[in-house]
């Protein structure tokens, strides 16, 4: 076998996947005006991939706008959080851990500065996501880290997207949609040159509508290095069930789920990339969340939104028993998943009320969000603020949603309920008892009389609003549920699991370069994004603090641009950049 050249060979950098990770890594290849080629299976409407249908959360540690809010943030207290969350404890998470460590460090120093001096801009407030499980040294974010751009998702997307289509009209950048990779093309010394595949035919769908797989010709392209940055596994949902964790999420692999993410999510490229020698670990890491809607207007595929709850819900799983402390709306994804699983059912329910649903309903994806995705300032007040039935696409749920059951009393939201759950067949629990249903909601609405109160969920709510954003417009003042002359209707919500990230993916070291799994890199193929579990392999180990995966797909897509041009360009290790 011939020794590896001095240098790469002559060609562009390919770049498999067109979402903001491949976005980002192009946008720093073309500042140093190495030609790139951007290879997409979807069509052209899908520039920027999941990332343009999601909120648009960045985690930001101790950022001019923390300050600003009165927050005292640190890069020690979010170092606590994050191994407190992530819980590394394999031989494989050395550099997940060493991903980790960067990243924070990348949050504190970096993140706000570079997107910013990219055009991108942030809601005046912090939110606060994933509040924890109720100890110090545990999972979740002990102060609100969750930078919402103002403009969500297309905007993320936007601040790099320019930029690689003005280097493309530059001729540095190529971007080739209707190309689907089949195999990594590696020469002789073991290093990747290129991908082979199929070209489809056109499909001029609309942005995330499942397109035609239809062959048309076949092609393959050459290169410098390679980039796989093609997202994870969450639109395939037999390929979730198949890395189910059972061992951890058990005792059986849940029937039913919402989708999360486009029907092109599929995993492909990871197999792909291990046939060729590359190192995937923590394939059962993901994260899926709790509190799914089937979507009353769907785009793909079983299509579902997620509920992005503020914690005056009551949540009880589908037999009727409250959910423990602190299985609380908002506070711990993961340990809540395991719970809902162990009970042998795949949905639970909130009981809430109007008054809750209008302050404390905010729902994902970008298409949800038109105030802000439009950047109105007076619909976001008016909807979000003086609103006292909450955003449109909120009310729209309510009208038009599967998951709902409106009611002014509580026996007939209790039938309602029941009537919903005769429709589910084999999976539905039986049916639920009012008396039993009565005396949980009682139970709760006892602990509201006063301003102090031994039930958790009572003591967070009250917490909680001592963070002025969220007392003015995201968490509602705390109530009795059947007060339904002050705050009703009441209003029952199925919630159904929605499959959303991969945590696992490709390993990867700190300049995104590929390892093998005898823990040699291999050389010319790169990986970032969720593709790489947003770093290393998986960046956030079993659980996340939210505002991480775009903010993962920022950091490790830079990663790859600036090793690859530093690769191509022979810069010596001593200038390299990360």
């Amino acid at each position: 076998m011939a020794p590896p050249p001095p240098h790469p060979p002559n060609g562009p950098v390919i770049i498999v996947g067109a979402g903001l990770a491949g976005l980002v890594a192009a946008f720093e290849l073309s500042e140093r005006k190495v030609p790139t080629i951007i290879i997409d299976q979807e069509n052209a409407a899908n520039l920027g991939g999941q990332a343009f249908w999601s909120l648009g959360g960045l985690f930001c540690v101790d950022s001019a706008a923390q300050r600003r809010m009165g927050i005292k943030d640190s890069r020690e207290l979010a170092m606590r959080d994050w191994m407190g969350s992530a819980r590394f404890d394999r031989k494989e998470d050395y550099w997940p851990r060493r991903w980790a460590e960067a990243f924070v460090n990348f949050a504190t120093d970096e993140m706000e500065s570079y997107v910013k001096a990219r055009g991108l801009g942030f809601l005046v407030n912090v939110g606060w996501a994933e509040r924890g499980d109720g100890r110090a040294e545990g999972h979740g974010n002990s102060v609100p880290r969750f930078h919402l751009t103002w403009g969500t998702g297309p905007e993320v997307v936007r601040v790099f997207a320019e930029p690689v289509k003005k280097a493309e009209k530059a001729g540095i950048v190529q971007l080739k949609f209707r190309h689907v990779v089949d195999e990594l093309v590696v020469d002789d010394t073991g290093r990747a040159i290129g991908v082979r595949g199929r070209v489809l035919e056109e499909d001029d769908s609309p942005r995330g509508i499942k397109s035609s797989r239809t062959a048309v010709d076949k092609f393959e392209i050459l290169g410098s290095a390679v980039l796989v940055s093609s997202g994870g596994i969450g639109g395939n949902v037999e390929k979730v069930k198949a890395n189910w964790p059972i061992d951890r999420l058990g005792p059986a692999v849940p029937k039913h789920f919402v989708v999360g993410v486009p029907a092109h999510v599929d995993g492909r490229m990871l197999d792909i990339s291990e046939l060729a020698g590359a190192n995937i670990i923590n394939r059962d890491r993901m994260w899926h969340y709790t509190e799914g809607l089937q979507n009353w207007n769907p785009i793909w595929p079983g299509h579902g939104i997620r509920v992005l709850p503020a914690p005056s819900s009551l949540w009880l799983d589908a037999t009727g028993n409250r959910l423990p402390p602190f299985l609380i709306p908002g506070c711990d994804t993961l340990a809540t998943l395991k719970h809902i699983c162990a009970t042998g059912y795949d949905y639970t329910w909130f009981i809430t009320d109007q008054s809750i649903v209008a302050r404390e309903f905010a729902l994902s994806g970008s298409e949800q969000n038109p105030d802000i995705t439009s950047k109105s300032m007076w619909q976001t007040l008016l909807q979000r603020v003086l609103s006292s039935k909450g955003t449109i696409p909120v009310q729209n749920f309510v009208k038009h949603g599967a998951d709902f059951v409106t009611s002014d009393n509580l026996e007939d939201l209790v039938a309602g309920m029941n009537e919903l759950a005769s429709t589910m067949g084999d999976r539905a629990a039986p049916p639920l008892d009012f008396n039993k249903i009565k005396a949980v909601v009682d139970a709760r609405d006892g602990q509201f009389v006063n301003t102090y109160s031994k039930d958790a969920q009572a003591m967070l709510i009250h917490q909680a609003r001592t963070y002025w954003p969220d007392r003015r417009s995201r968490i509602a003042p705390p109530h009795r549920l059947q007060d339904t002359k002050k705050h009703g209707p009441l209003i029952a919500v199925r919630m159904n699991l929605l499959t959303r990230k991969t945590l696992g993916g490709i390993e990867t070291d700190l300049k995104s370069n590929v390892m093998r799994a005898d823990g040699t890199p291999f050389p010319g193929l790169y990986a970032a994004g969720e593709a790489a579990g947003f770093g290393g392999g998986g960046v956030h180990g079993y659980s996340s603090l939210e505002g991480t995966f775009l903010g993962g797909c920022i950091f490790s897509g830079r990663a790859a641009g600036r090793a690859m041009a530093d690769e191509v360009l022979g810069v010596g290790k001593e200038t390299a950049r990360l």
